[in-house]
């Protein structure tokens, strides 16, 4: 399978918890950017989040990490 770079735009979603605090915390430390603030939605069970970031430089995103 060959590497594959991530995309310059991404969708993060999930239910609001510390798994998805830490999604978005490891995509900034990648060296995406927000891009703009999040949405919330209820889904009658749970509080579900949505964060947009881009990549924000002309330099490629690093490659996508292999399966284990």
């Amino acid at each position: 399978m060959p590497h594959e770079r991530l995309p310059r735009y991404r969708v993060l979603t999930g239910p609001d918890d510390s798994a998805f605090c830490y999604r978005v915390s490891e995509a900034l430390e990648l060296g995406y950017e927000l891009h703009g603030g999040p949405a919330v939605t209820f889904n009658g069970d749970n509080v579900i989040v949505a964060q947009a970031l881009i990549w924000p430089s002309e330099t490629l995103p690093p490659l996508m990490a292999a399966p284990e």
